[in-house]
This record gives structure tokens, C-alpha cells and sequence, in this order.
């Protein structure tokens, strides 16, 4: 059955191709993703999977990082008008983008594959050389582009989608294939997470898509060091005045946001691991001479470990309220997304290098550290926590360029082989072995 499904995997690759150029051509970015996963949603119901759209994917109240409303509104009409499925297109208004495509094959292990959806804010390379604009399929959004591989990982999950099927007679279980919206600045999985919809799963998997080293192409299970995260809006109000007749009529909110971002990167280091801290914005001030009023910096910190991310915030908090009331300033912080620090279960990382190895016959690599943040921690750690098991892989490939860049780009067999590579793990935990 494993050669078998090989096979399939590699008589899909031109559709898997077609799907994800289509994808690419059409890139949307965080609860953004309206024409994307509606027809995801079309999708998994032509191949008899019982679906979940809207929200019954992602707790409301657990989302994080909205657009406006007006930008979500906007995007709608876009969606409907460049090619969005009629039938699943209403129930992601509002930002309600996250699909689940549920595989019912009777009695056994819940297993739970995650693949994510969004774009980045990137703008893509014009230029002759960058295979999407030779091929047509550069993205038609000035702005928008999946520079990440997300359009590769919606593409590998419905692959496998259709591969396990073709097969679910055979198998003796349950199959949750969730597509996620917003983990570009882990946004999303929580709010999946809080639905419920991991709490009775026995398996989660999920994978990245990855820049080889030697041009080749490895199944590496077992990746890890992502960083705990939080990402923080903090919002400054004071009064405004007369900068030279009335100063000391006003409260300055760009020196409360000054002050709060130099004494952030002040933060003593954690002694029991890695800690990061960054301001990345600050917007204040409308004129020399007016004492400024509002002010917002934008900030995340990391931890090696969700207790190190805990005591950065804590500090971070700390920091911001006092510099807020040295000026006399009020504070409002607005958590904007997060994650945990991420843990694969050692005996399902061994076994699926196994499969790989033995029965797929796929090369395999050593799992390496990430370093960057990765919203699947959500999920690893529920199912975790109820006694499940979980594994976060890559998927090195040869890519174009490096990750987020403009001309971000990537070998397309990587789409046949992923999907072979899930469909084939599945297989191993759900198949009806004879015997």
C-alpha cells in the first residue's frame, strides 16, 4: 500500500501544480484567506469529507490580529469577484476563514493534519528571471505574496486529502485535516484549539516546507526550537498642547512610547534560556510644535520555554505601565497573536522517520532547531496534554531564494512528495494491516 500510494502522490503532481499556482496567483493574508478556503471547502466535500466552515472552526472570541472590519468587508467582495466558491464564500465573512475536513472510517485513533493558509505582506518580484512571472502565476495583489510556502502546504493537504480518500475503506479511524488561517504572526491555531476540535485527537502532525542545504529533497520529523511568543499592540494616550505657549498643559505620549521602547530592550536576559525582545514600530506625533497625545508601538518577545516568553511579557507589561504613568499617560495593550514553545513526542517522531525510511522509501535528514515561533505549539500542547501524540516535520526542498524574500520561489515536486509523505503516515497509524 505504501509504493501504492507513491504512485498516486505522483500521478497528482500536475493538478497539485495546477492547485497551487491558482493559490500563488491569488495569495491572501491572515482571516484574509476568504477565496482561498472556500474553495478548499469545495474541495473537501467533492471528496465526500464531512466539512466544517466559519465559526465552527475558530472561536470567535479567541482570534487575534483582526484586519477592520471595513478591510475585511473589502476583501469579500474581492474574493467573490476573483473566482471564490458561491457555496462556502458566506461563511467566512467577517473574517471567518478556517476550514476543517473531517474523514469518518468507524472505530479508532483520531489523527489531525495541519496545514496553513495565509500570505504574507511581501511585494513579489516582477522581474523576468522569478519563475511566477515567466510561468503567470505571480501574485495579482500589489503587496500580497506567498513567500512563505503556505500555497505549497494547502496544496500538499489536499493532495493527501485525495490520496487517503481513495483509501478510507481501508482505514480504521478518524482523519481531521485542519486548514488554518493567520499564522504569519501566530494568530490562528488558538482559536481552533479552543473550539475543541484537537481534544479528542490521538495524533497531530504538521510540517513546513524548508530550504535544502544540498539541492535535494529530505523528510526531517522531529523539528523544534521554536520559540514561545507574544506579539503586543501597545496603545499610549495623553493630552495635547501648545508645545512652546502651554507645555506643561499636555502629557506626552511619544516620550511615554519612547521611554517604554528603550527600557524594553533593557529587559535583563533570562539565565535559563534564549529570550528576544523587539520594538518594532512606534507612530506618534502630528506637528513639531504640539505635545503629542497618542502614541503605539508594536512589540513581541520570545522565550525559549512558555515560562521565559511568560516572564519577558511580565516585564514587558511592567515596563510599558510605568512609562505610561511617568507621563501621565493611560495605557491599553492589545494582545495581537502567540504562541508556545513547541514539543514533538520522541516515540512518533521515531516511528514516522520509519515509515519514512522503510516503507516510503523517502530520504530522511536530522531534525534541526527552527529558532523562529510556530502557532502549531497550540496544538501540540493540547493534544499532548490529553495524553496524545505529535510531530512538527520539515519538508527541505531547493528553493529560489530565502523565505519572505520578494523572490521567494520553490521546486514544485516537493507537492507530490509531501502529500505521499502524509498519506503514507496515516496509513501506517489508521491502515487495516492484513494480518
Amino acid at each position: 500500500m505504501y509504493q501504492k500510494l507513491v504512485k498516486e502522490a505522483k500521478n497528482l503532481q500536475e493538478q497539485l501544480v495546477h492547485c497551487r499556482r491558482d493559490l500563488h496567483k491569488y495569495a491572501e493574508t491572515g482571516w484574509l484567506e476568504m477565496r482561498t478556503s472556500s474553495l478548499i471547502a469545495r474541495r473537501l466535500k467533492d471528496l465526500g469529507y464531512e466539512v466544517l466552515t466559519g465559526t465552527k472552526v475558530c472561536k470567535e472570541e479567541a482570534r487575534m490580529g483582526l484586519p477592520p472590519k471595513e478591510v475585511m468587508e473589502e476583501h469579500y467582495a474581492w474574493a467573490l469577484e476573483h473566482g471564490a466558491c458561491p457555496e462556502f464564500l458566506p461563511q467566512t465573512a467577517g473574517g471567518h476563514t478556517g476550514v476543517i475536513g473531517i474523514l469518518h472510517c468507524g472505530e479508532g485513533p483520531v489523527i489531525a493534519l495541519r496545514f496553513d493558509m495565509d500570505a504574507l505582506g511581501v511585494f513579489e518580484c516582477g522581474e523576468e528571471t522569478h519563475k511566477p512571472v515567466r510561468e503567470d502565476f505571480r501574485s495579482l495583489t500589489e503587496g500580497v505574496m506567498h513567500a512563505c510556502g503556505h500555497d505549497g502546504h494547502i496544496t500538499i493537504g489536499l493532495g493527501a486529502a485525495e490520496l487517503l480518500a481513495s483509501v478510507r475503506d481501508q482505514l480504521a479511524g478518524t482523519v481531521k485535516i485542519i486548514f488554518q488561517p493567520a499564522e504569519e504572526g501566530v494568530r490562528g491555531a488558538r482559536s481552533i484549539v479552543e473550539n475543541g476540535h484537537l481534544d479528542d485527537v490521538d495524533y497531530v502532525l504538521a510540517s513546513h516546507l524548508a530550504e535544502s542545504s544540498d539541492g535535494g529533497f529530505q523528510i526531517c520529523p522531529g523539528l523544534s526550537g521554536t520559540l514561545a511568543t507574544s506579539k503586543l499592540d501597545a496603545y499610549f494616550k495623553g493630552k495635547s498642547a501648545h508645545a512652546g505657549l502651554y507645555p506643561q498643559e499636555g502629557q506626552n505620549a511619544l516620550l511615554a512610547a519612547a521611554t517604554a521602547a528603550l527600557n524594553l530592550h533593557a529587559i535583563p536576559r533570562h539565565g535559563e534560556g534564549s529570550s528576544r525582545v523587539n520594538v518594532g514600530t512606534l507612530h506618534a506625533g502630528s506637528g513639531r510644535n504640539v505635545i503629542c497625545d497618542q502614541a503605539k508601538l508594536e512589540i513581541e518577545v520570545r522565550g525559549e520555554t512558555t515560562a521565559i516568553n511568560t516572564y519577558m511579557e511580565q516585564y514587558t507589561i511592567q515596563i510599558l505601565e510605568s512609562a505610561a504613568a511617568m507621563h501621565g499617560c493611560t495605557l491599553e495593550v492589545t494582545r495581537m497573536g502567540g504562541a508556545a514553545a513547541m514539543a514533538c513526542t520522541p516515540a512518533l517522531v521515531e516511528r514516522l522517520r520509519k515509515v519514512c525510511e522503510e516503507k516510503l522509501h523517502l530520504e530522511t535528514g536530522d531534525p534541526k532547531d527552527m529558532g523562529g515561533s510556530e502557532d502549531f505549539a497550540y496544538m501540540t500542547q493540547r493534544v499532548i496534554e490529553k495524553g496524545g501524540q505529535a510531530c512538527f516535520t520539515g519538508i527541505q526542498i531547493p528553493c529560489a531564494s530565502a523565505f519572505h524574500s520578494r523572490q521567494f520561489d520553490f521546486d514544485e515536486h516537493a507537492l507530490s512528495l509531501g502529500a505521499a509523505y502524509y498519506a503514507g503516515v496515516v496509513w501506517d497509524l489508521l491502515g487495516k494491516k492484513e494480518g
